[in-house]
């Protein structure tokens, strides 16, 4: 069985390493996807429909699979069934590529089943059980000897809207891990005892978000651990417990970064993360490092020096294991001539009738504002190896009145990496206006599903009545 580069390392080749031959038992090579109007890497829940033979190792056509991959092979009707293989295919824009291939003793997913729910889940037990392959020889070709999966059977369908849950992960004052939510990153009661907010355990409220039908999980470490050796750090353990029970992907924000162990030693970002990915962990988040990368990026005349915990990790892992999470927040001015940075003509007007603004980058959790604009952020980070943005807005967050529309736009049309939208969602409408009005890739919601305002499943709920394609949890295996 082979999952994701598993499935590609059964083709003869690929462009992404034109030197390195794959297996060969399909005499094909990949590409790249090309179409320059879609996000890459293909991130997200997408299907795998075989229509010659529906019980290709329990795939069903009305089911979601969590795909992350740059490189495809696409789909050419009867090409590879004339060769023998089943074949299960997917559509991203305007390509139908290979999603699935089975034929004999092999089988192979483009996608990750082991993150894919309970479809995927299935998937594993038709593989691990013997029934899968037992159903491939019940397959009836058609008339030409040929098996007919048409990709005009997949048009409308394809990849869903993403609805991300994060949960902020902190010790509160009595040293208990608990989710926490603040108001422009003030996590603290506004009570006369200022206690950290505790909304929940992370590992519960996880799970609780899985079986509503969240996409992914993303948890955000946002206390540094200084007195703890590397190797136990909290939310390993987290990571761990939470593998356990819920398989869709898992990312983790916090502290990766160089650093040195509590014995003196010197430990590198990329050590960190494989630590976390260790544990369980499908994506890391950098923060703060980032913005410092970039910063040196430009002041070396956008020069690459393969030392960022952002290289290193791509490098590593591959991009779609990294994400950014850029800390914006707005800088008002009169004019779009009147900064060096990339502006925007915005609908809110600054204190004194500004009729454009530019947003600062930030680290130290919106602390620290910095003289780098998100644009100049994102392109940098982007060709640094990352595979993804989380986007944030310090004026948003907390706030409950929905996305910064016009922040989104401009960091969409500024890189080709799939883009996160976050902070200010506070009802269902607030995610469904995001996905109508912008080009973004997914939409991540906190406060508002912590507080038991609504669910994820609600989100979902309402993005489907309006129209939008979503993955909906499919119950017990």
């Amino acid at each position: 069985m082979g999952i994701c580069v598993g499935l590609q390392a059964i083709f003869s080749g690929s462009v992404e390493d034109v030197g390195c031959p794959g297996l060969g038992i399909i005499p094909y090579s990949l590409d790249r996807f090309d179409d320059a109007s879609k996000s890459v890497p293909h991130i997200g829940w997408n299907n795998a429909t075989c229509l010659s033979n529906p019980t290709l190792y329990d795939l069903r056509p009305d089911s979601k699979y969590y795909y992350v991959h740059s490189y495809k092979y696409p789909y050419k009707e009867g090409e590879l069934e004339g060769l023998g293989w089943s074949v299960a295919t997917a559509t991203y824009g305007t390509e139908t590529f290979v999603g699935a291939v089975a034929r004999g003793n092999i089988m192979a997913t483009q996608f990750h089943p082991e993150k894919s729910g309970v479809a995927g889940l299935r998937v594993l037990r038709a593989f691990l059980t013997g029934s899968g392959a037992t159903g491939l020889n019940a397959q009836q070709p058609t008339v030409d000897g040929a098996a007919s999966t048409s990709s005009g059977a997949v048009a409308g369908m394809g990849l869903t809207r993403r609805v991300i849950a994060c949960l902020d992960v902190r010790t509160n004052d009595q040293g208990d891990l608990v989710v926490t939510k603040g108001d422009q990153y003030d996590v603290r009661e506004k009570s006369a005892d200022r206690g950290v907010r505790n909304l929940g355990k992370p590992v519960d409220m996880a799970r609780r978000y899985y079986e509503q039908g969240a996409d992914e999980v993303t948890f955000l470490n946002i206390t540094s651990f200084r007195d703890c050796p590397l190797a136990d750090l909290p939310m390993l353990e987290i990571l761990r417990r939470t593998s356990e029970t819920v398989f869709v992907p898992l990312t983790i924000g916090g502290g990766i970064r160089d650093t040195v162990d509590t014995d003196g030693t010197k430990v590198s970002a990329l050590e960190i993360a494989t630590m976390y990915f260790k544990s369980g962990a499908d994506k890391v988040s950098i923060g703060s490092d980032a913005v410092l990368a970039a910063e040196e990026y430009y002041a070396g005349g956008k020069s690459l020096f393969g030392n960022t915990a952002v290289e290193q990790i791509s490098r590593a892992y591959g991009n779609q294991a990294v994400v950014v999470s850029v800390d914006p927040k707005r800088v008002h001015v009169p004019k779009a001539d009147a900064t060096r940075h990339a502006t925007v003509r915005t609908q809110y007007l600054g204190p004194k009738g500004e009729e454009y603004c530019w947003y600062a980058c930030t680290i130290k959790g919106g602390r620290e504002t910095r003289d780098l604009d998100v644009v100049e952020l994102t392109q940098a980070v982007e060709a640094m190896g990352a595979g993804e943005i989380l986007l944030n807005c310090i004026d948003k967050d907390g706030t409950n009145s929905g996305f910064d529309l016009e922040l989104i736009e401009q960091v969409k049309q500024a890189v080709r990496i799939p883009v996160i939208a976050s902070s200010g969602a506070g009802n269902p409408s607030h995610f469904e206006e995001v996905f109508d009005k912008t080009t973004t890739d997914a939409a991540l919601g906190a406060g508002m599903f912590h507080r038991g305002e609504y669910t994820v499943k609600q989100v979902k709920d309402y993005l489907a009545e309006k129209g939008q394609i979503v993955r909906q949890f499919e119950g017990d295996l």
